[in-house]
This record gives structure tokens, C-alpha cells and sequence, in this order.
């Protein structure tokens, strides 16, 4: 954490958005404000932009315990069922679900860990385990969904005789269950980690359609390969969707740029700010599955650059590109050679 009232660094004029450095980003040099008054701290202007949330609101949690709660409940009713019936498809639904219950657990376990104040030593808090978590979360179900294919294209060449019927009442049951959970998680879907649960809980929901159907088929015509085809057919649907959250996730561990922001729309509007002259070593990273943060170098005309300026940009910033944490270092026009950051080409 910074201290407001004792910064060495003064080469950073200007700080908007909060206090997440990265360390090495900036200079270690002080100028006059436009004012003709000494900087002797990096944070002559400080300004949050917005009011953004850190931490997910009480009904994500409350929507994690019921999400459980039904997938526990269907898990064990999707094992007894499909002994009973002879189903390969049924218990590959619940030990999918059985997945989900543990997915949606370390979902809800960095949700609390992300509210935690931040520390000397964690200035970030723990906001990235969600990340973590969403990664976790797409390892567990291409795990699943590797079983249900494995245990499928074994049941194909002797397939047993399987009861239809029960099959497709109980898989009925699990569309209702897994659809009510989805319900809940649908409008935080913003956050990757609220969006990975809801896709698992979707996914499910397709399953047990798939089952219903097949279930259905199997008690009108006989056809015993219908159960572990189906299976196939869904696990092949739910890892694509799946690969996709996993890819995002590590891209956020890598801190690339978030998909839904363009870098280069981003450095356009530093550049055409008022009298900005260059810009440089401008990063856009993840800092959890909700925030993201920016940090740039402006070159400006020092003895006529506006004290408003860091404020309005970070705003602006905030409502053009939904960054909510900007930091903004200014340098003097005429002396971007001494900043080593500017020959890096770093975006």
C-alpha cells in the first residue's frame, strides 16, 4: 500500500484511478505543476473513477448455496436412478453435476477470499483468485466430460438394456433443478467467474435435456446405443463452450488485454487527449475476474497541462472502456528520451 504523505517517486505527476503500481513502471524524478509549485509525491491527482464493486453482491453468494444445494440433491438422486435403470448417460449426468458442486464451491470459497482487505505484502488483496477459480473450474468439467466420452464409447459396442422411462423422468428433473440454479447466476455474468458458473449450470441443463430425449427414445424404440451416443453428442457441445472459458482465464493469468476491451481504441484516446504529445508503455491487465486496471506514460507540455486532466481521463476512461483503476504518469514534453519505458514499444 502507498503512503500519501511520504512518496519518493515523484516522476508520477499524476495518478487516477486508485494506487495499483506495478513496480519498475515509473520514474523516480520530480517537476513543477502547472501551477509552478514542487511535486514531491506521485499522486498529484487522485481520482477513482465510478464507484465500481469489489466484491460480488450477497445474492452471487446466496445463488452459489442454492446452485449446490440442487446439484447435491440431484447428484444423489441421478446415482440411484441410474443403477436402477442401467444408464450410462444418467450417471455420467450426475457425476457432471458432482463436478458442478465442486466447481461452484471453489467459485464461492474466492468470492469470499476476494472480499479480504489488501496487505502490505498483498496490495492486490486476493481478487485474482477468482480467476483461479474459473480456471478450476473449466479443468474440473473437461475432466468430466472426459469421463462421460471414455465410459460412453466403451457402453457403445454392449450397450445393457436400459429403463427409458426412469431415465427420462429423472434427467426431467435435472433440467428443472439445473435450469432454477442458472436462473440465478444469470445477471452477473459481467464477471467471468459468476459467467463460468452459469455456464456449467447451462451446460447441465443441456445434458439432462440430452438425456430426457434419449431416455424417451430408448423407452419407445429399444435402442439401448441411443443412451451412450447421447452422451457423446452433449460432452462434445459442452467442451467447446468450456475451452473457451479455460482459454479466457488464462489469458487473464497472463494479463492480456481483456477481450472485451480494444487496446488500441484505448491508446487513441490517451493520444488525443489536450495537449498530450506521446504515449507510451500503456498496460490494461485483469486484476480479478471483474476489475480491470490500466497504467500509461503521457508526454505533455508541462507548464500547460489542465490540473483537472488526470480526473476527466480516468472518468472518461472508466465510462468509455469500463477500466476502473488508472494510473497515469505524466512527462514532460521535450525529455521522453529519459524515460527507458518509452523505447519498449510496449503496446
Amino acid at each position: 500500500m502507498h503512503d500519501h504523505g511520504d512518496h519518493g517517486h515523484a516522476g508520477h505527476a499524476g495518478h487516477a484511478g486508485g494506487d495499483h503500481h506495478r513496480p519498475g513502471d515509473h520514474s523516480r524524478r520530480s517537476f513543477a505543476d502547472p501551477g509552478g509549485a514542487h511535486v514531491d509525491h506521485d499522486h498529484a491527482g487522485h481520482a477513482h473513477g465510478g464507484g465500481h464493486p469489489h466484491a460480488p453482491p450477497d445474492r452471487i453468494t446466496r445463488a452459489f448455496v442454492v446452485g449446490m444445494l440442487l446439484n447435491i440433491v440431484f447428484v444423489g438422486i441421478g446415482v440411484v436412478a441410474g443403477i436402477v435403470a442401467h444408464s450410462t448417460a444418467l450417471l455420467a449426468d450426475a457425476a457432471h453435476n458432482l463436478g458442478d458442486v465442486l466447481g461452484l464451491g471453489m467459485a464461492w470459497g474466492a468470492t469470499a477470499l476476494a472480499r479480504r482487505a489488501r496487505t502490505m505484502r498483498r496490495t492486490y488483496g486476493l481478487r485474482r483468485t477468482t480467476i483461479l477459480a474459473a480456471l478450476g473450474n473449466g479443468g474440473l468439467v473437461l475432466f468430466a466430460v472426459g469421463g462421460v466420452v471414455w465410459e460412453a464409447v466403451q457402453r457403445l459396442g454392449a450397450a445393457p438394456e436400459v429403463r427409458g422411462g426412469l431415465v427420462a423422468v429423472v434427467a426431467a428433473i435435472g433440467v428443472g433443478l439445473n435450469g432454477l440454479a442458472a436462473m440465478m447466476f444469470a445477471r452477473g455474468r459481467d464477471d467471468m467467474n459468476v459467467r463460468g458458473a452459469f455456464l456449467h449450470l447451462v451446460a447441465d441443463a443441456a445434458v439432462s435435456a440430452g438425456v430426457v430425449v434419449s431416455g424417451v427414445i430408448v423407452w419407445q424404440t429399444g435402442w439401448a446405443w441411443i443412451d451412450p451416443v447421447t452422451s457423446i453428442i452433449v460432452s462434445l457441445v459442452i467442451l467447446r463452450g468450456t475451452w473457451l472459458l479455460v482459454r479466457e482465464a488464462m489469458d487473464l493469468l497472463l494479463d492480456a488485454v481483456p477481450a472485451h476491451i480494444d487496446p488500441a481504441a484505448v491508446q487513441a484516446y490517451l493520444g488525443g487527449l489536450p495537449g498530450v504529445t506521446g504515449v507510451h508503455d500503456v498496460h490494461i491487465w485483469s486484476m480479478s475476474t471483474t476489475e480491470v486496471a490500466l497504467t500509461a506514460h503521457l508526454v505533455v507540455p508541462w507548464d500547460s497541462c489542465s490540473p483537472s486532466m488526470l480526473t476527466e481521463a480516468a472518468a472518461e476512461i472508466e465510462r468509455r472502456f469500463k477500466i476502473g483503476h488508472v494510473t497515469i504518469q505524466l512527462e514532460p514534453a521535450g525529455h521522453g528520451g529519459d524515460c527507458a519505458r518509452a523505447a519498449t514499444g510496449a503496446l
